[in-house]
């Protein structure tokens, strides 16, 4: 795998020659530190419990090593449930229904994130950083939303997920194997991702390393087939463990660990296998379980060592949190993320945002607000529950929203509005405020969920002694 320096990379190295060659005609000229290397490996499936930094049985030795060099977040939330738009929020710093991305995309679809959309691959690429993406992309393969089309110099992967057909392993727009041989999957990426770092370790480079595991089917490769004895699960993760060993190997060999941000994290949570801990849901649904993910981070001499944070942070904040410590220029899009590195170098235990929505598909179904979170309306069939012939899925609203601390009930066992009537008022208020600032289709969905006639249900409540 190789990568092309682009026009816009030579027009910024000339212009910084520039600047340089100024600085030193003034007598002031300084060494100026390299920005650094960007690494952001991304899980597909993978719960909140499957780490055993995060109290998994499986052993995850490499992922320990991630976390006792970094930071570990324990409330860290992918802005979907399910995988396209969980990617279009990661790359973009916007809700998945902004960046028009609301459902996942499949082989016969003909949208995808449009190249109106600076992704994180383009504003890296217009710094002059050297970008690669390696694994699942899952994000249209039309023209204008592919991979070249969003800043990545090289792809190498799949289009779709996995368990999609046809299954073609692709560098660049080439098909070179078909069907991709699903045992080999990881292999394949992690070769890839340490050949691209040695190639690019000369210059900055981002490296977009969205893995296939742990998503079904599961196939561990022969040397992990049996491996973990938590079933072909746990073996498919220990072999994703084992691959992000050796990509923080190749960052040691090629001399850039020191000066080169690693972080790790999941799309959503787990599916009909894997654990989402404590939390209540799987992928698919906007209980925790769903949302919820792991959050690994590590930047020497930045991110302090060994320390773990339980600071509210989501997908959306890692494009802006990303362009403040490369020095690049944030997308003229508003961006709903925040930035988060007071909480990743250990400045604050949070920052100020405003209020977090949870959308599953173009539905508005929860809001976060500081430690509250209100649920305003869920589907009547779960999601992937296969509907009768006929039938279809409809969203409905809860006559009486559902609010849960969700840092002292992260399990949403007990609804607490009743007696939290103001803090409910509050996040309706800033639902309402949030609406219009979306487009007609998410408008209109909202507005007809909130027009469907329900019949009202008893939500749990804690024991009237036990309510603080």
């Amino acid at each position: 795998m190789e990568y092309r320096e682009s026009r816009g990379t030579r027009r910024n190295f000339l212009h910084l020659s520039s600047a340089v060659i100024a600085a030193m005609s003034a007598g002031r000229a300084k060494a100026a530190p390299s920005p650094p290397n960007v690494v952001l490996i991304y899980a597909d499936d993978l719960g909140y419990g499957d780490l055993a930094s995060y109290g998994a049985r499986i052993q995850t030795p490499q992922l320990d090593r991630l976390a006792s060099d970094g930071i570990r977040l324990t409330d860290f939330h992918s802005a979907s449930p399910v995988c396209s738009p969980s990617r279009a929020a990661l790359l973009t710093g916007r809700y998945p229904v902004r960046a028009k991305v609301p459902r996942v995309l499949g082989p016969g679809d003909e949208g995808g994130l449009a190249s109106t959309e600076v992704t994180l691959g383009r504003m890296l690429a217009d710094s002059g950083y050297a970008t690669a993406c390696v694994g699942k992309w899952h994000l249209g393969m039309q023209p204008g939303s592919r991979p070249s089309d969003h800043g990545f110099e090289t792809f190498f992967g799949l289009p779709y997920s996995h368990d999609m057909w046809p299954r073609p392993l692709m560098l660049g727009d080439e098909v070179v194997e078909q069907p991709a041989a699903l045992d080999t999957l990881t292999e394949k990426f992690t070769a890839a991702a340490v050949d691209f770092i040695g190639r690019a370790k000369d210059r900055p480079f981002f490296l977009y390393l969205p893995h296939t595991a742990p998503h079904i089917p599961l196939t561990p490769s022969r040397e992990f087939d049996g491996r973990s004895g938590q079933g072909p699960y746990g073996d498919v993760v220990r072999e994703l463990d084992a691959s992000v060993g050796r990509v923080l190997d190749a960052l040691d060999a090629a001399g850039v660990a020191g000066n080169t941000i690693v972080m790790f994290s999941s799309d959503n949570g787990p599916w009909y296998q894997g654990s989402p801990g404590r939390l209540r849901g799987r992928k698919g649904q906007t209980w925790e379980g769903g949302v919820r993910v792991p959050f690994l981070a590590r930047w020497p001499g930045r991110i302090p060592a060994g320390t773990v944070s339980n600071g509210f942070t989501t997908t959306l904040d890692i494009l802006p949190t990303i362009a403040r410590w490369t020095g690049s220029s944030l997308p003229p899009k508003p961006i709903d993320g925040a930035d988060v590195a007071p909480i990743l170098t250990g400045e604050a235990e949070s920052v100020q945002r405003d209020v977090f929505l949870y959308f599953n598909d173009i539905f508005l179904q929860c809001a976060r607000l500081g430690d509250w979170k209100l649920h305003v309306s869920r589907f009547d069939i779960p999601a992937f529950v296969p509907l009768k012939k006929g039938a279809t899925r409809a969203n409905l609203h809860l006559p009486k929203p559902e609010l849960y601390n969700v840092v002292e009930d992260p399990e949403e066992s007990y609804d607490r509005a009743s007696r939290n009537r103001d803090i409910v008022a509050k996040i309706q208020s800033a639902i309402e405020a949030a609406i219009p600032t979306f487009d007609a289709g998410v408008i209109d969905a909202w507005q007809e969920t909130m027009r469907r006639k329900v019949r009202d249900t008893p939500a749990a409540a804690p024991p009237e002694e036990a309510e603080p």
